[in-house]
């Protein structure tokens, strides 16, 4: 393999000319005092895969704290944030979650059937099992066979050449 041509930096901003959604992905985890917490990390690298069956695909960071809850879980939820919910994102970027920062920003999370967390008042929620994993690089790529999802009316909040965006009306 001949060595590449760009710089990491210059990857990034030619992927950064892609616009995409963007989402939360969510997993249980255990607080400090060993109860039931959720832990979430802003993701837009997510597709779908399949229509038969219903799989999607998550790309985690190597070294995010997510990484180790989903290998250990086996299973995540992924929501899908409005043009309103860019606060949202960038609190679940940062990757230091705290009962307090949840409460400003009115952060609910619910239950779907079997369990798995998932981000309240969002455009659509999936929750998935785990049905493969692969490393790639510096990530490791989640494929989720989707068991259940639910959709809310509402535009997308985009993400395109680093900056958030939204959606607007066609001429």
């Amino acid at each position: 393999m001949s060595a590449p041509t760009l710089t990491p930096a210059e990857f990034r901003r030619v992927l950064g000319q892609f616009s995409t959604g963007v989402t939360v992905v969510t997993v249980e985890s255990s607080g400090e005092d060993g109860a039931s917490a959720v832990h979430g990390m802003t993701a837009n690298s997510f597709t779908s895969v399949s229509l038969d069956p219903l799989l999607v695909l998550i790309c985690v960071d190597q070294r995010a704290r997510t990484l180790p809850l989903l290998h250990q879980k086996r299973r995540f939820g992924v929501s899908i944030l409005a043009a309103e919910q860019q606060e949202l994102s960038v609190y679940f970027s940062r990757g230091e979650q705290n009962d307090e920062g949840e409460k400003r920003l009115g952060i609910r999370f619910r239950r779907s059937a079997s369990g798995i967390p998932l981000v309240e008042g969002t455009l659509a929620q999936m929750a998935c099992n785990v049905a493969a994993t692969y490393t790639a690089g510096d990530h490791v790529i989640f494929i989720g066979e989707v068991e259940s999802a639910e959709i809310q009316s509402g535009e997308p909040l985009l993400f395109f050449s680093g900056k958030y965006r939204k959606l607007a009306p066609s001429a």
